[in-house]
């Protein structure tokens, strides 16, 4: 069965709507997500920078290339048939001298061919002066008019395009683009992202005690965000409290100068006394743009907008429910700023029967199992055990699904996107 993207109608969430306190469906948050991003403008990056990026304008040849003719081995540049009177390297020839040249090198006026090292051998004369020869091992005729010449322009023209616009950049390009004199290349702009890590009770090595908890972000959330089409920025690790939060939001530097796009923070999304997102972005000026997603797990996620333009997506502690929110808003988030579509999502035979949530879709990670996508077990909101073996997320809509139903569902990032249910297990 070939996968397909979701019609509007048929998309997971439409079942429940707006729910009752004002939460987004799954469906309403993933595209609200996108739309309300513009994609940047695009920027200049050194050519170490510009792997994987997208070009925005054509590379074109500032010159010829090559841009001089040279020489295509070690030996000498000759002029006429042999023998030949040796003359200085770089001395236009007359007919019958020749000159040595090492690859690369410079083809003298007046050079008609190369001879290889291997094919030739130098002798003095009579008078003193050294004379180049033929080797008896050299081939019949060599050298041949225009041999071992590499003329200049015989790979590109002058104003020719080497790149063209909208090509995904790779190394042969980039040091195709060093070869013609490049220095910068003109990329797609992509979002530059902070992310901000909160807990007093997270620990960053060892086993945790009673009353703390390991760091789940740090190690694989600028991985994941990259994965997503971000650009990682800093990490940035804080407490819990009011102030904390609202010096970290306000900060606008970012490494090399450079503004963030994008701020993640985990965790501070409910609503408790304790929880900080929505005062920090009220002070600070900034507005909601979804408060809360009609999901499980994840539902506390947030998307906010502040004055100065940055989005901040606020998603929740448990690393399950906030890699579930990356998932929902995040990525889309990321693709509009980033100029890439929004994903598709597949709809795939579910292995079992899932029973009606009120009002919320589940997003469960699956395995496949006898060609059917099978909920994994250990999915609780903080567990990764059954994530970290998954093929892929379940969009399970409110109403639940029967044992065969094609369901909703999305790859992860680091999983190849489905293009039947045969290929994608």
């Amino acid at each position: 069965m070939v996968t397909q993207a979701l019609p509007i109608a048929d998309r997971p969430g439409k079942d429940s709507g707006r729910a009752a306190d004002g939460e987004h469906s799954w469906a309403e948050a993933r595209r609200l997500a996108f739309d309300c991003a513009e994609p940047l403008a695009p920027v200049r990056v050194p050519l170490v920078e510009a792997n994987g990026r997208t070009l925005a304008v054509d590379v074109t040849a500032l010159q010829e290339l090559p841009h001089y003719a040279s020489s295509a081995m070690d030996g000498w540049t000759v002029n006429g048939a042999g023998p030949w009177v040796l003359t200085e390297p770089g001395k236009p020839l007359d007919s019958g001298q020749a000159s040595p040249v090492v690859t690369g090198g410079v083809i003298p006026p007046g050079s008609q061919a190369v001879l290889r090292v291997e094919s030739g051998h130098v002798a003095a004369s009579a008078g003193g002066r050294d004379i180049l020869m033929v080797a008896e091992g050299a081939s019949p005729g060599e050298p041949r008019h225009g041999q071992h010449i590499r003329k200049s322009g015989e790979e590109a023209a002058a104003g020719e395009v080497l790149i063209p616009a909208g090509t995904a950049l790779n190394p042969a390009h980039i040091a195709l683009a060093a070869v013609a004199g490049f220095d910068q290349l003109e990329v797609l702009g992509k979002p530059l992202v902070k992310m901000l890590v909160t807990g007093s009770e997270v620990v960053t090595a060892k086993v945790p005690a009673p009353g703390q908890v390991r760091d789940a972000f740090g190690p694989q959330i600028s991985t994941l965000i990259q994965m997503l089409g971000g650009v990682p920025g800093p990490l940035i690790r804080i407490g819990d409290s009011y102030e904390s939060w609202l010096t970290a939001l306000g900060a606008s530097e970012a490494p090399m100068g450079q503004w963030s796009d994008v701020i993640v923070t985990t965790g501070g999304t409910g609503r408790s006394g304790a929880d900080h997102f929505r005062a920090a972005v009220a002070a600070l000026g900034g507005r909601l743009l979804i408060d809360g997603i009609a999901m499980r797990p994840g539902h506390p996620a947030a998307l906010a907008k502040l004055p100065n333009g940055r989005f901040v997506v606020g998603l929740p502690g448990n690393p399950l429910a906030a890699l579930m929110a990356l998932f929902t808003i995040g990525g889309p988030l990321l693709a509009g700023l980033g100029h890439q579509p929004l994903a598709d999502i597949s709809r795939l035979p579910c292995g079992t029967v899932i029973d009606a949530h009120p009002a919320s879709t589940r997003l469960m990670p699956f395995r496949w199992v006898d060609g059917l996508a099978t909920p994994a077990h250990y999915t609780g909101p903080g567990m990764m055990r059954g994530l970290a073996f998954a093929d892929g997320v379940l969009v399970v809509p409110s109403r639940g699904v029967q044992l065969g139903e094609p369901v909703p569902a999305f790859a992860l990032p680091w999983c190849p996107a489905p293009q039947s249910t045969r290929t994608w297990p």
